[in-house]
């Protein structure tokens, strides 16, 4: 069933300054932003924040980013397991491993779409239960550049309402391969890998031999290093900064991190996977 994602509604438009003002009432649009909670074999194990849309691939990919699954096989993932998805207004989903999956630890709080968790010891226990990305081929510094252009033209709810974060999926040679909108950062990178998680003609690529990378829109958290090292992508590349974690992270799975891509100009935070080499060091 397709949901709505956006909203119009009437709000004041003004312009010019001081008595050239003037203020007009218009339509404009918004985007939908809805609790959605997650649960693994029956059990709850988030809530979040979302724009309605790919809810499965969203659930999903949070179960795998998260390390849920415990390397169990999704055997289906459907709407509302105890009751009618229309009452529950599409907003419970149930990821299920027939049980297969470690039990999960019930959970009634909030997980936030924007903002992650902190502390060094979250490091540790990603090297714990995550592999370095093992070294390949190097990324093109004009294909990092050139990847804000090429998601922003595919960013429809975006466009349309201009308060929405992107997230896209995208080869060593720049190709889009797939893009997700969402109200939070962190939804939209898990609808990516939850998506090439649940279709049968992709593969994540810590499953595959090829070498992808992740778009974010947002700037560089350490939980989002931490959704694509658990996708096996070998590098991120965000329009705004890091965190200092987020590169220690990056550093440590062995994965490229561009931050500041804006235009033809970028910072390098990680850089194992470089295509060519720094010509010299800025001496201040």
């Amino acid at each position: 069933m397709a949901r709505r994602r956006s909203e119009r509604m009437l709000v004041t438009r003004v312009t010019g300054v001081g008595e050239a003002r003037q203020m007009k009432r218009s339509p404009d649009e918004l985007i939908v932003e809805e609790p959605m909670s997650i649960q693994l074999d029956g059990t709850l194990i988030a809530t979040t924040m979302r724009t309605p849309g790919n809810d499965f691939e969203l659930a999903a990919g949070f179960c795998h980013t998260e390390g849920l699954l415990g390397g169990a096989s999704i055997i289906g993932v459907r709407y509302c397991v105890d009751g009618s998805a229309v009452d529950s207004e599409f907003n419970i989903v149930t990821v299920e491993t027939g049980g297969r999956a470690p039990k999960p630890t019930p959970r009634l709080g909030n997980v936030s779409s924007s903002c992650g968790w902190c502390g060094s010891e979250q490091i540790d226990d990603l090297c714990a239960r995550l592999a370095p990305i093992p070294s390949s081929e190097a990324f093109d510094l004009d294909v990092i550049a050139a990847m804000p252009d090429r998601v922003l033209g595919e960013q429809g709810l975006f466009a349309r309402t201009g308060s929405v974060h992107a997230a896209a999926a995208f080869t060593r040679s720049g190709d889009v391969l797939l893009m997700r909108e969402d109200v939070g950062r962190h939804n939209a990178v898990d609808k990516v890998i939850g998506s090439m998680l649940l279709d049968p003609a992709q593969t994540l690529p810590a499953d595959s031999d090829e070498q992808f990378g992740l778009f974010v829109s947002g700037r560089a958290s350490i939980e989002m290093v931490q959704k694509a090292w658990a996708g096996g992508f070998s590098a991120v590349v965000a329009v705004s900064a890091p965190t200092a974690l987020a590169v220690d992270a990056a550093r440590r799975a062995n994965l490229l991190l561009a931050g500041f891509v804006r235009g033809t100009t970028f910072n390098i935070y990680a850089p194992e996977r470089l295509s060519a080499p720094l010509i010299r060091a800025d001496p201040r």
